[in-house]
């Protein structure tokens, strides 16, 4: 065991609703820490999100105590030993000290204990075994901060017998390494990742998605998809060809531009080429529909945009819309070797914020007035003029409105004899 460290100027500790916590819940014999990545975050001075908070008193006196104070309790996962507390609308999970006595997956079947080594000795990484108390004392029973101070990501214990409890932890090796590492993947996670990775696709598409989805955006999410691809693991993942220069490239274009990271521009980096790509990645990652829509629309003949003059441009934002047009642009741009500097992918990504894109005039009153009834043709003869309308470079002056409205229905009645 590490010697304890001293977590200094940590008001998220020592006042406001964790500090509550941790006084109810550390009273008459009882001791509470707050353990996970809250404590990794804390060294590594960077945001912390949520809070998680170990102890030793089993979940029906956490539950006791939180209703004494007023506190409001939901048993989120109480066969597990977990209870959920609100206070000022913040949520803060609170786990009973616990040790696995059989591991089949996310099944586990635990004991309540009171021994915080053995807690901490079943947790995934070292940088995610710490825990701090109320005091500020930082308590490491894996080697923890040495791997902070180096910014490692190692798994504790036995690598192989980690990942066999959960395959999720594959994923999460990368992701925390993308996040929080430096330098070179732990060698000996890294070769155990391999060994599991037949484990894969026992996971649900929904737990690799929320995965893959934070480890795209993680800044160093290039090198880690580059190591997954070298050992094999991103092919059982995406189920078919990843380019990792499009990604690179991608990430490029997005710091160039002082983009936040999209996840789904990244995805569709990697793996869209077509839009069949897409309905893939749909089904193999259980994407929301909208994501799905938008990796579709980002596949669609992307390699059109390439050399387009201004007009076509102009018709093309008008179809897509800002966010579609946005999105296949930085697919094309990123997909055509050429760099964040170029000029023509540049003026073109710039588009929507020199040009904004006219409503069409023409409406339904306009076809009836000129003898067509409600139904299917009004609705074709509508979508034949907004064409018409867009070849001409859209105007709005009545005369050419009213040009294209009668050319439109004299082309529909030849054509369709009426």
């Amino acid at each position: 065991m590490t010697e304890p460290a001293q977590l200094h100027d940590a008001p998220w500790l020592t006042s406001g609703a964790t500090a509550r916590l941790l006084a109810m819940l550390n009273a008459d014999g009882e001791e509470a820490r707050v353990v996970g990545g809250a404590v990794r975050n804390a060294l590594l001075g960077i945001a912390i999100n949520d809070v998680d908070i170990a102890t030793t008193a089993v979940p029906e006196e956490v539950v006791r105590r939180a209703r004494a104070a007023g506190i409001k309790s939901v048993p989120t996962g109480i066969e597990h030993g977990t209870v959920t507390l609100v206070i000022d609308g913040h949520p803060f999970e609170v786990t009973t000290l616990r040790e696995d006595v059989e591991t089949f997956g996310r099944k586990a079947k635990v004991a309540f204990g009171r021994d915080w080594i053995s807690d901490a000795q079943r947790r995934d990484f070292t940088i995610n075994g710490l825990s701090v108390d109320a005091a500020g004392i930082v308590h490491d029973h894996v080697g923890g901060l040495a791997d902070i101070a180096a910014r490692r990501v190692r798994f504790i214990g036995d690598p192989d017998r980690r990942i066999a409890e959960d395959y999720l932890r594959i994923l999460r090796f990368f992701r925390f390494h993308a996040a929080y590492g430096a330098g070179e993947l732990d060698r000996a996670g890294f070769i155990a990742c391999i060994r599991g990775r037949g484990g894969l696709p026992t996971l649900s598409a929904e737990r690799i998605r929320m995965e893959m989805l934070k480890l795209l955006v993680a800044d160093g999410a290039l090198d880690a998809i580059v190591a997954m691809r070298d050992g094999g693991l991103l092919l059982p993942i995406l189920g078919g060809v990843a380019y990792p220069r499009t990604l690179a490239a991608m990430i490029d274009i997005e710091r160039a531009l002082a983009l936040p990271p999209s996840p789904m521009l990244r995805l569709g980096a990697l793996s869209v080429a077509v839009t069949e790509d897409a309905r893939r990645l749909a089904t193999r990652l259980r994407l929301t529909n909208g994501e799905t829509k938008a990796l579709d629309s980002m596949g669609h003949r992307w390699w059109r945009l390439d050399g387009m003059d201004e007009a076509t441009a102009q018709r093309r934002l008008y179809r897509l819309g800002v966010t579609r047009f946005h999105d296949r642009v930085l697919l094309a741009w990123a997909r055509s070797g050429r760099g964040t500097g170029d000029s023509y992918w540049r003026q073109l990504i710039s588009l929507p914020e020199r040009w904004q894109a006219p409503t069409f005039p023409l409406k339904a009153v306009d076809f009836i007035a000129r003898g067509f009834a409600e139904g299917p043709a009004l609705g074709h003869v509508l979508s034949l003029a907004e064409d018409s309308w867009l070849a001409a470079g859209f105007p709005m002056q009545p005369s050419a409105l009213n040009a294209i409205a009668d050319q439109t229905v004299m082309r529909f009645t030849r054509d369709h004899r009426l």
